[in-house]
């Protein structure tokens, strides 16, 4: 009776089907607006465009088809050999961008796992938080253009400089936020752990780490995409081809005959961060809606 009066009231519907329904509903609210945000900036980009060559003014710099391509040029380029017989340059993009991404997530993974565990030495230290917190903030005020020939130096040329070079980028912010997540939870509640003899040990996996939660994708999300721009400036003093790096060193040299490669190659980069970006989002759902089953 008293399921059929909760049907009753979803109107014959069960609860999880109409929260199913509910969830279909809001993700396709969510793509709806993604894909109208994209269309008004793609408006805004060729209007912008119309206006300054209509006008012929020259600030803040002049518009014509070599400095702001029409966006139907850029993805028609997509579907163009790059050269005489050789392969589609969306195909060419695709590997280059596959082969990024493997750098990318390496360093990623390299760089989030050192941050993470700086964190939790951290929390448990305050005489080297305040030693090791300001060379921490100091590493990253030295522009990674310095620094990635450096580690090309010692690491030699190769994939693994440039995920190394992709890790200097990421470990930051997970360092520092997840810090902040550990050092989060309410007093009273480590309090009541004490209270019980836990250990450092319990309380760090029972409260720290999962207060700590929503602090550390936080910074996985800007360190996902900061690890693929790591990676692509890694791979030129690599002088790595294969990836998005050396798409960009090649067709920047061609640019004024064509410079739709160069905007197609861009456009497939920031949709490669984009990609890192919504996997973080996807893995945070699932591990923040587990998080109280853990606690419990």
């Amino acid at each position: 009776m008293a399921h059929a009066g909760h049907a009753a009231a979803f109107g014959g519907r069960t609860p999880t089907r109409a929260l199913s329904r509910s969830r279909v509903t809001d993700a396709a609210k969510r793509v709806g607006i993604v894909l109208l945000t994209l269309l008004v900036l793609c408006g805004l980009w060729e209007l912008y465009r119309w206006i300054w060559v209509s006008t012929g003014w020259t600030w803040p710099f002049p518009v014509n088809d070599t400095t702001l391509p029409h966006i139907y040029t850029i993805f028609q380029a997509l579907g163009e050999p790059t050269s005489t017989g050789g392969p589609l340059l969306i195909s060419t993009l695709f590997d280059a961008a596959t082969f990024t991404a493997k750098e990318a997530l390496l360093g990623f993974a390299l760089g989030a796992s050192v941050g993470f565990l700086l964190a939790i030495g951290l929390v448990h230290s305050r005489l080297a938080q305040r030693a090791l917190l300001p060379y921490i903030v100091a590493s990253q005020t030295i522009p990674i253009l310095a620094v990635a020939p450096m580690v090309v130096v010692w690491l030699k040329s190769g994939w693994q400089s440039v995920a190394v070079i992709a890790a200097y980028l990421t470990f930051f912010p997970v360092a520092i936020n997840t810090l902040r997540g550990l050092e989060s939870p309410d007093p009273r509640a480590l309090e009541l752990m004490r209270s019980y003899a836990a250990s450092r040990w319990k309380v760090l996996w029972h409260l720290r780490v999962p207060t700590s939660l929503p602090y550390l994708f936080t910074a996985l999300k800007i360190s996902a995409t900061a690890s693929v721009v790591g990676a692509i400036i890694g791979e030129l003093p690599s002088s790595i081809q294969d990836g998005l790096g050396g798409a960009i060193l090649n067709f920047n040299q061609y640019y004024s005959i064509t410079p739709a490669n160069l905007w197609a190659t861009n456009l497939v980069a920031a949709a490669l961060g984009i990609a890192f970006f919504l996997a973080v989002v996807v893995v945070e759902k699932v591990v923040v809606r587990r998080a109280p089953e853990q606690r419990a």
